[in-house]
Order: C-alpha cells, then sequence, then structure tokens
C-alpha cells in the first residue's frame, strides 16, 4: 500500500468509530483468556505502545509498520512481537508514554512522529495489562538501534505483506494443560499472535482488510 494512501485513510478513519473489539476478536486465540475471577478494575496496569507508519528507503511509496521481538529474558511475554510500548508513568498522557517508550527501546526520535490517533483499548488478562494502541506516521524512515536487554530484534514490515492471505496461520497451543487455537502472521521468520495480531486487526481493518473466516 501506498505510504500517502495509508496515513490518508487512517486520518479519516480516526474522524470515525472505529471498528473496535469486534475487529480485534478476528485475531484473539479460541478460547480468550479472561480477568481471573475476583479481578477489580483498580488493579488494571496501563500501558501504551506506539503503531508506526512509515515508508522505505527502498521503495518511498511503500508503507511499513514497526514492531520488535523482545528479549527471550523479559518474563512472561520475552521472544514475543510486540509494538515498542511499556507502561504508562504517572502524570503522562498514553500517547507520551507510546513515544517514549519507542525512544527507548528502539531510539525513535519523538520529533518524527505524527500521532495520527488511538485504537481500541485491548485488555491483557495474563499480564494484568490495559493496552492503549497509538498510531502515528513518519514521513522518513526512521534510523533504529533496539535496546539492549529489551529489544533482540527490529521488525520493519510491509503492509502489503501482512494483506496477504499467505501471512495468516493458525497455530495450536496449549495452556494449563488445554488445547487452545491461535490465529496471526507469520513472516520475517517470526509468529505475530496474540495482543499484538488483536491490534493488527483493528489497525487493518482501518484500510480496508476484511478477516478471514475462522478455521
Amino acid at each position: 500500500m501506498v505510504f500517502k494512501d495509508v496515513v490518508a485513510r487512517l486520518e479519516d478513519a480516526f474522524t470515525r468509530e472505529l471498528p473496535g473489539a469486534a475487529a480485534q476478536a478476528h485475531l484473539a486465540p479460541v478460547p480468550r483468556r479472561q480477568w481471573p475471577a475476583g479481578f477489580s478494575a483498580e488493579q488494571v496496569r496501563h500501558a501504551a505502545g506506539l503503531l508506526l507508519v512509515f515508508p522505505s528507503t527502498i521503495n518511498a511509496e511503500q508503507a511499513h509498520i514497526l514492531l520488535t521481538v523482545r528479549a527471550d529474558t523479559l518474563g512472561r511475554h520475552g521472544g514475543q512481537v510486540s509494538l515498542p510500548g511499556g507502561v504508562v508513568d504517572p502524570g503522562e498522557t498514553f500517547e507520551q508514554a507510546a513515544l517514549r517508550e519507542a525512544h527507548e527501546e528502539v531510539g525513535l526520535s519523538p520529533d518524527l512522529v505524527r500521532v495520527l490517533g488511538a485504537l481500541t483499548p485491548l485488555d491483557i488478562p495474563v499480564s494484568g495489562f490495559r493496552l492503549h494502541p497509538i498510531v502515528g506516521a513518519s514521513d522518513t524512515q526512521p534510523r533504529l538501534t533496539p535496546a539492549h536487554g529489551e529489544v533482540a530484534r527490529i521488525l520493519e514490515v510491509d503492509i502489503n505483506s501482512l494483506l496477504s492471505p499467505d501471512c495468516l496461520v493458525h497455530t495450536r497451543r496449549a495452556r494449563d494443560g488445554v488445547a487452545f487455537t491461535v490465529p496471526g502472521f507469520h513472516l520475517h521468520g517470526v509468529e505475530i499472535w496474540g495482543a499484538t495480531a488483536m491490534v493488527l486487526a483493528e489497525f487493518l481493518a482501518l484500510l480496508g482488510w476484511s478477516s478471514p473466516e475462522r478455521l
């Protein structure tokens, strides 16, 4: 997809009601994990992540997004693909937190980013977070450096590759002895699933993506 067209579509989409949880659900694990019994809203920890759109230096017209592979040492979500992001500090807005975390994790200069809008917050019961995805755009491909001990790898993903049906996978996993199905994307030698895939499902829906029927 052409970078300028993607940005224009996103700007228009953020003036209207978002597809929200219905779009996220297309790439949610089945069954999806729920908050444990007795969990209260006061216990939710807020996190923010940046979904950055930018043109490639190889083909300036093609839109890419930024993702990271988390270091294996980072606990429960180690080794997984995620947006650059983290916990919202006291007094921060979600936008400020997303930009700060992206700077800390991959060296992205906040001055390069124009915030376009926020996607629908997503609860992640396994870690107790509510993720607030912030969508931003950079008119140039940024120079990035992974933070040692936090980011194992930086992924610069062509949006066209995410839209390809061949990119979609359904994997069987086990959790607490119970089998479940995990839809997601497979590219660059990694699998994008869970919360990140659900965020991408809503993002791609804003660009006209029709998610497939569940297998």
